[in-house]
């Protein structure tokens, strides 16, 4: 009988104490959204915005003999850094110097061979079949951008219109042309402009935003076919992403 009693109390205990348990649960449970956790936010009155970039864009010939065309697609991509320096109270609008790299290639129909060790350019016969014809361009580049942009301190959504000149060096180049005989390549041709530069244009909201780019000065500083001057500068159209 001894053994019975004791054998009850224990689970009378065991119950008291697992209802106990769940009860202070639930209470502090409560006490926890009844009562408001009180967060720090850090307003940041001298922010800065988009302070780096990448692009993509189709790249188009202007200025181009009438013998010249472009009958595939040229594509082009950019990324760097640019320091956003506000020049007034609002922040809204700005001057931004930045540090870049672009990757540009043209497919065309201007054939580039070497004779020499000297560049010989040629127009391709509409006729001749050949599997690949293009040059491609690496350059450093020194954006500057005046910015207008309708952001706040507590907001990364915003409309913005960018507006900028950029300075390029070519550091290297590659042309090639291909058919059914062969490949030709040819590097570092002293005819391209070492010193290139344009002006853009880029505007949307938020993070994804269209660009245009155009040179304003010549592809090359001296190159000729056998009737005709080449003297062609880059228009460039796509899409930029801004981010901090």
């Amino acid at each position: 009988m001894s053994f019975f009693c004791k054998f009850i109390a224990q689970i009378v205990g065991m119950r008291l104490f697992i209802n106990f348990f769940l009860l202070f649960t639930v209470v502090s449970g409560f006490c926890q959204d009844a009562i408001p956790v009180l967060s720090s936010v850090k307003i940041d009155s001298l922010y800065r915005e988009d302070q780096f970039y990448f692009g993509f864009t189709l790249n188009t010939l202007q200025n181009k003999p009438a013998s010249l065309t472009q009958d595939k697609f040229s594509s082009g991509f950019s990324a760097g850094f640019l320091r956003d320096f506000p020049i007034n109270k609002s922040r809204t609008v700005a001057i931004a110097p930045g540090l870049g790299l672009t990757y540009n290639n043209f497919n065309q129909n201007l054939k580039i061979t070497e004779v020499n060790q000297k560049p010989v350019y040629t127009i391709i016969d509409p006729l001749i079949e050949y599997r690949k014809n293009r040059f491609s361009q690496l350059s450093v580049d020194v954006p500057v951008e005046f910015r207008w942009r309708s952001s706040t301190f507590d907001s990364h959504k915003f409309w913005r219109i960018y507006g900028g000149f950029k300075m390029s060096y070519l550091i290297y180049d590659k042309s090639i042309y291909e058919d059914a005989q062969g490949k030709i390549v040819v590097n570092h041709n002293a005819d391209f402009n070492k010193f290139q530069y344009g002006a853009y244009i880029a505007s949307g909201y938020n993070t994804i935003n269209v660009y245009a780019y155009y040179g304003l000065n010549s592809l090359f500083h001296s190159a000729k076919t056998n009737s005709e001057s080449i003297d062609i500068n880059a228009l460039n159209i796509g899409v930029i992403f801004y981010i901090l």
